[in-house]
């Protein structure tokens, strides 16, 4: 089911855990293609937020959800299954990106599961007595679904076009040519960061970021940054 997909999901260790009066404050993560959201959510993890991604969501319902497997089954047959049984996302890759009522067939299933698999994490995570004061979500179509409502706030994370493909295993096959402009997302987040750096730049960066998330959440505690050597590259962020 949704929920237990969420569940295994909690891969990173334990985030550290606050007072039960310490409230819990939702954020999204969203951004391009190889914009680095993942890495992004990865230091967020590192640093004390609890986190989940929607892509790991989705994969795992293609994986284990039966009713996401029938439904695909029915839609386009055994072509999208490889030679065990479970669905080949490249195939299934090919049939959307190529024909938007497909595409848009495959969100309407997909969706709002997902919506429903992180609203459910976060809700067991605000249940529990002690919990961290940050819950973070990986969320690609944040602006396209209009889900950035469900949130407190929004981080995005961009880079420049040609570092971005070449980041990415992802083809340019025009699947971006439907999402909102990098620039608008950008100016329409709390935090918005231009990752044409380091990771150690991203992961500075990320630190003060959830330094400002925790005093809104009313957490006192600050963020532990590795001791590291700074590097000469600026670090490129506003926030608003």
């Amino acid at each position: 089911s949704p929920r237990h997909s969420a569940r295994r999901l909690q891969l990173q260790p334990r985030p550290r855990a606050t007072t039960a009066s310490t409230a819990l404050l939702n954020v999204a993560i969203t951004g391009g293609i190889g914009a680095g959201k993942s890495e992004a959510l990865k230091a967020f993890a590192k640093h004390g937020a609890a986190t989940i991604s929607s892509d790991e969501i989705v994969h795992a319902m293609l994986r284990s959800d039966a009713m996401v497997i029938a439904a695909v089954r029915e839609r386009w047959g055994d072509t999208v299954f490889d030679d065990i049984g479970q669905i080949y996302r490249p195939a299934i890759a090919e049939i959307v990106f190529a024909d938007p009522a497909e595409l848009a067939w495959l969100e309407g299933l997909l969706h709002p599961r997902v919506e429903l698999a992180y609203l459910r994490w976060r809700e067991e995570l605000a249940a529990e007595p002690k919990h961290p004061s940050i819950c973070v979500t990986e969320v690609p179509l944040l602006y396209e679904v209009a889900s950035e409502a469900m949130f407190d706030a929004v981080v995005v994370v961009t880079a420049p076009p040609d570092l971005r493909w070449a980041r990415t295993a992802v083809t340019n096959d025009g699947r971006e040519s439907r999402l909102l402009p990098e620039t608008e997302k950008a100016a329409r987040a709390d935090f918005a960061y231009v990752n044409a750096g380091s990771l150690k730049d991203l992961d500075r960066w990320v630190v003060t970021v959830l330094g400002e998330l925790r005093k809104r959440a009313g957490d006192s505690a600050e963020p532990v940054a590795d001791d590291c050597d700074c590097c000469s590259s600026e670090s490129h962020s506003h926030s608003h």
